[in-house]
């Protein structure tokens, strides 16, 4: 009777074993591409808890299947520079790839509310650094509330001050910051000593200096390759990682003398990286210090080169005169287009948006950055493969962030026990739809668009009510 029992006991648990398991979600026949592995194959992906679980040949059954024939599935895209940090932007990032969207380059400056004012209501995951600018503009006592406009880009720090300002910065290290930003274009009152006492907190933290370089152009001396040099060197001393943002409208026509100079940096193990987008025009505060006197010369153009956001029109003396009083974003036209072939083409360069969308108004980086990239770049100019493009905008951005935080070791990447952040995407149809007269129009292609494991993008639409997003945070200390 025992061995009877046992026996049925054994049948039954092999039975329940040869029954296929069901995951929460399947993704099936779609083509597998992950950098990380440099995998190229067509599989099947299942996801249980928010997690891969398994990527096989094999049929997989799940409470919920894509059919991904034809598609690319590839890690959720990961924006190291997106200003925009609100619903608006992250409904644009979404439709564009984007799984993760970080403010590093101005950054913040109290680090947990402005955390806590996004948890459990974002599309996507958010993140975000302390920065130098919003401590310059505090202790500074500057007027504006984004880019500094009179005494934090004009007036000399005491060291008092600069102590002030390293207080803020260890403050939003210790409370999980995932580097320190800096603006060094538009603080040009900033000595170099305050900057470099700036990346000696970042040291003592292991973070990552993301910094906009103090100056651009070709223009001796004060040129973007002098500019690139000052933050190595602030690097080599301090010891801090370095990673330079847009190098092609801080280089302009000299941006492979930048990408040079990175290059051998790293060569002689620094630890220094970069990023660009895909686009000919920059776009900033036109009452900020990139349009201090002599920005003509600097920049090699002129007011038609100029482009009001808020309202699409080419500025003269006039309104230049006009705007700068008042502030407000401008688009630059001012890259090159064999420059931005370069760039985007480029080993050494991440794909960043350096977006913001208000309102409907901006730049179009803001919503078809990624895409373009797909579209225009790999499919269409054939300046990259894809498997290379998608390394620029998912591991590499992955690894620069993840000795600080290590929750990006799980992202960026295909592989089982992965977070299941997953871009799918029509590579024969992907391209932005975004252009300088209106920026405001989702890219085309993506299909499916998944953060941890929740679809926020399924056949091209926005699932109503989704709101996944994790933020992406170093450890508090």
């Amino acid at each position: 009777m025992k061995a009877k029992l046992l026996l049925f006991v054994l049948l039954a648990a092999a039975a329940v074993l040869a029954q296929p398991q069901s995951y929460d979600l399947v993704i099936l026949h779609g083509r597998v591409m992950d950098p990380a592995t440099n995998t190229d194959k067509v599989a099947n992906v299942g996801i249980n808890q928010g997690k891969i679980a398994i990527i096989t040949g094999q049929p997989l059954t799940g409470a919920r299947t894509i059919d991904a024939a034809g598609l690319v599935v590839a890690p959720g895209f990961i924006d190291l520079h997106s200003h925009g940090q609100d619903a608006e932007n992250y409904r644009f990032k979404a439709m564009d790839g984007v799984t993760t969207a970080l403010e590093l380059e101005v950054g913040v400056g109290d680090v947990d509310a402005w955390y806590a004012a996004r948890q459990g209501k974002a599309l996507i995951n958010y993140g975000a650094t302390v920065g130098h600018i919003p401590a310059r503009d505090a202790v500074m006592h500057d007027s504006s509330t984004f880019l500094p406009h009179d005494h934090a880009m004009n007036d000399v720090a005491s060291p008092q001050q600069i102590a002030a300002m390293q207080e803020i910065l260890e403050r939003g290290l210790k409370a999980g910051a995932l580097g320190v930003g800096f603006g060094v274009a538009y603080t040009p009152a900033a000595s170099h000593e305050e900057i470099l006492e700036m990346f000696r907190v970042a040291a003592r933290h292991h973070a990552t200096a993301f910094v906009h370089v103090r100056f651009g152009g070709a223009k001796e001396p004060d040129s973007g390759l002098a500019a690139v040099q000052e933050v190595i060197a602030d690097s080599a001393i301090s010891g801090a990682p370095l990673h330079v943002v847009h190098i092609s409208s801080s280089g302009l026509r000299s941006t492979g003398d930048l990408l040079h100079a990175i290059g051998d940096a790293q060569k002689r193990g620094l630890d220094v990286t970069t990023e660009c987008y895909p686009y000919t025009a920059a776009m900033t505060d036109l009452a900020s210090a990139i349009f201090n006197p002599g920005w003509q010369e600097i920049q090699g153009i002129s007011y038609h080169d100029l482009q009001w956001a808020a309202t699409g029109e080419r500025l003269t003396e006039q309104t230049f005169n006009q705007y700068r009083k008042q502030g407000g974003m401008v688009v630059i036209h001012e890259i090159p287009p064999d420059i931005a072939l370069l760039a985007v083409s480029s080993p050494l360069t991440m794909i960043a948006s350096d977006g913001m969308i208000t309102n409907g108004k901006g730049h179009p980086r803001g919503a078809g950055t990624y895409a373009r990239v797909l579209g225009y770049y790999v499919r269409q100019q054939h300046a990259l493969t894809l498997m290379d493009a998608l390394r620029k905008m998912t591991i590499m951005p992955a690894e620069r962030l993840a000795p600080r935080a290590a929750m990006m070791k799980e992202r960026g990447r295909i592989g089982v026990g992965a977070v299941a952040d997953l871009t799918v995407f029509d590579p024969e149809r992907v391209i932005d739809k975004a252009t300088f007269d209106n920026p405001a129009q989702y890219s085309e292609g993506m299909r499916y668009v998944l953060v941890g494991g929740t679809p926020v993008v399924s056949q091209g639409r926005f699932v109503d009510g989704a709101a996944p997003g994790a933020g992406i945070r170093a450890p508090r200390e």
